[in-house]
Parts: structure tokens; sequence; C-alpha cells
């Protein structure tokens, strides 16, 4: 599994040089491996198990157990499922680049979500609007 680091690295090449439908795959699994930290911080086995045909689903609902604050994510897991489909369901839309550029944006947002979460534990109701949050990742 990579490091939160690389996870965040490898999240801003993530759509460089790759057919859509391999980027998708990849930010799908960028988001996979950053809810995966969250589960291991909590002292988790990061479940293998799908929730609508997907991993990412079930690692939230996962993270969520006994954390209600950590909610503030799910419709960002959602919507890195609905992107993911766009791109892979739909390979020839005349907006692929536009919906792959959307999926990277919100697969950020997931990373820095959790981040910040593993960072500061009073971050979540406002996911990552926080101000601590954006002090520290400001520049990256």
């Amino acid at each position: 599994m990579k490091s939160l680091a690389d996870i965040g690295q490898s999240l801003r090449s993530a759509i460089d040089g790759k057919s859509p439908s391999s980027s998708a795959e990849d930010l799908l699994q960028l988001g996979e491996e950053t809810l995966e930290h969250w589960a291991l911080a909590r002292e988790m086995e990061p479940t293998r198990d799908q929730r609508e045909g997907f991993r990412l689903l079930a690692l939230h609902r996962q993270g969520a157990t006994d954390e209600p604050s950590f909610n503030a994510c799910r419709e960002t897991c959602r919507e890195l499922v609905y992107h993911y489909n766009l791109v892979t369901m739909q390979p020839d839309h005349e907006d692929q680049a536009q919906r792959l550029k959307m999926m990277a944006l919100v697969a950020n947002h997931l990373y820095l979500f959790v981040t910040g979460r593993m960072e500061t534990r009073q971050l979540g109701d406002f996911c990552c609007s926080s101000r601590p949050l954006h002090a520290e990742h400001r520049g990256s």
C-alpha cells in the first residue's frame, strides 16, 4: 500500500499520459487506498467487501462506524464513483476530458478530507473547508 504522501503525489499526476479508463481506475484505487489508511489508523482491517458494486463505498461505510462526522465525505465517495462510471461507461463522450478532470478533483477532495481528519481530529463537520486543513496544505 502506498503511503499517504505517495497517494497525494500520485493524485497530482493520475491523468497525465494515460488512457481515460486507466486514469479512472487509478483514481478510484487511490480513493480506496486513502480510505484504507483511515481504517488502519482506527485499528481496523480494511474491508475487502463491496457496497453497491464498489469497494470505495464499503470502505467509507466501515470508516464511518462509530465516527458519525466521517459521513461528511460520504457524498464525495459517491461522486467519485459517479465520475468513474461516467468515464468508463461512456468512453467516447465529448466531455470525457472534463469528466476525468472532475474525477481527479473529487479524488483529491477525498484525500484532503481524510488526511485532514487524521491530522486534526476536530475536522469533519465542514469537510475540507476547515481552516486548519487549508493552512497546512497551502501550496500542495
